[in-house]
């Protein structure tokens, strides 16, 4: 795999650099973009497009934005030709009149990204592209409408089809290393030697999703420990002083940080691929490998105790943030908790709540401290999915759902709203 990811990438590398264009071109952005759509020839129209590109990332914030507007707008479906073309093929069902019907129902914005797409190098463009859209266009209705355009082609280009499992490993290239050191959302990584710790011992592996249009850039990724017994505090994973076991001996995978790495693709989903295929890959490779967990963060917990007006004593922590898990409950009675939606949703079960676990001034902030086992049985991921989809309920251990059952004597106590 790590072969086969390496020639990708350097094919990729040598295929995908953006030429320059060929001549200047007075012509607004706009009017470029208008062109695109409209160029007969594919030389005529890849310079366009790398004019594009390269007009785009030279804007200032205010200028994307007009772009982006008027692609919203001036690039859009015309409801009149969609209403007449879904007459016609609702009378005429045939190959001609559900093809103008789905011409119609495009907006011409979608082509234009397509083309956009076809110049060497140019996704990862268009991915920068996007994460400036939702920086810039939250609240504006007909940009949320432009981004289910770039969301729709991404799901297409990004499926799992095309991405390509490699590992991360002290060896990786030091451009590699680099980002993984920039991209950790979980866990920061304070320097090389930290880096080091998590990377170098041989009981700790790292994988990463990339794409082969964007080879240098990972997707995602995860880190994972092996370990004796399923642990209950990140500080014991991540200490400087921890001494490496022979992974033989390990009969635990620990899924401790998991971190997505472009914000232009927010909403396409990798995870679950990423983790059932390293656990699948690890059960093959360590066969006495017997539990596959996750040590994560409950990003939610204090805002939700803030907002119930519940204030916490730390020895009743791990019993509150068991009825957060259990019943806080968001849009389409999914789990508040994002960690929680996310795991749950994949599959996996809530299995052991820790107090103490991440006493990091961040563990602090969001959890008071707590951290949450989501277990991943191999055997049942597909049947707890189901019914996780099916019913919105959440699977626990039954260590876990006493946590969260109402008892006399609890010490947390409700503040005085004001």
């Amino acid at each position: 795999m790590t072969l086969l990811a390496d020639l990708l990438s350097t094919v990729f590398e040598r295929r995908h650099r953006q030429p320059a264009p060929s001549a200047q071109d007075d012509r607004l952005l706009t009017d470029l973009a208008s062109a695109l759509i409209g160029a007969p020839g594919e030389t005529s129209g890849r310079d366009l497009g790398t004019r594009i590109l390269a007009r785009y990332d030279a804007l200032a914030d205010t200028d994307k934005l007009a772009f982006f507007r008027h692609l919203a707008t001036e690039m859009n479906i015309d409801p009149e030709a969609v209403r007449t073309t879904l007459d016609h093929y609702e009378k005429d069902p045939s190959r001609a009149s559900y093809l103008a019907f789905a011409s119609a129902a495009e907006p011409p914005r979608q082509e234009l990204i397509r083309r956009l797409n076809r110049i060497p190098g140019a996704t990862g463009s268009l991915v920068r592209m996007r994460a400036d859209l939702l920086r810039l266009g939250k609240g504006e209705p007909a940009l949320d409408a432009l981004d289910l355009d770039f969301r729709h082609l991404f799901k297409s280009w990004f499926n799992r089809g095309f991405l390509v499992l490699r590992p991360i490993n002290w060896e990786s290239p030091a451009h590699i290393l680099e980002k993984i050191i920039a991209y950790e959302a979980v866990h920061a990584i304070g320097s090389w030697d930290d880096l080091r710790r998590r990377l170098a011992p041989k009981d700790r592996r790292c994988f990463a999703f990339f794409h082969p249009a964007m080879p240098d850039e990972p997707l995602i990724f995860v880190e994972v420990a092996l370990t004796h017994g399923i642990p209950g505090s990140v500080q014991d994973l991540l200490a400087e002083d921890r001494e490496a076991m022979p992974p033989e001996e390990a009969d635990t995978a620990v899924f401790y940080s998991i971190s997505n790495c472009q914000a232009g693709l927010a909403s396409i989903s990798f995870g679950s691929s990423l983790i059932k295929q390293v656990a699948s890959d690890l059960s093959a490779e360590f066969t006495h490998l017997k539990t596959f967990v996750t040590l994560s963060p409950i990003p939610g917990l204090t805002r939700w105790l803030g907002s119930q007006n519940i204030e916490a004593d730390p020895a009743e922590i791990k019993s509150l943030a068991a009825r957060y898990l259990m019943t806080a409950k968001g849009r389409e009675d999914l789990p508040l908790d994002p960690v929680a939606r996310f795991h749950l949703g994949n599959g996996a079960v809530i299995h052991a709540l820790h107090a103490e676990a991440d006493t990091s001034a961040k563990g602090r902030a969001q959890s008071g401290g707590a951290m949450v086992n989501y277990l991943y049985d191999l055997t049942r991921i597909a049947q707890n999915h189901e019914q996780f989809a099916a019913t919105r309920k959440v699977i626990a251990s039954p260590e876990v759902a006493s946590l969260a059952a109402p008892a006399p004597g609890r010490r947390a106590k409700a503040r005085q709203a004001e």
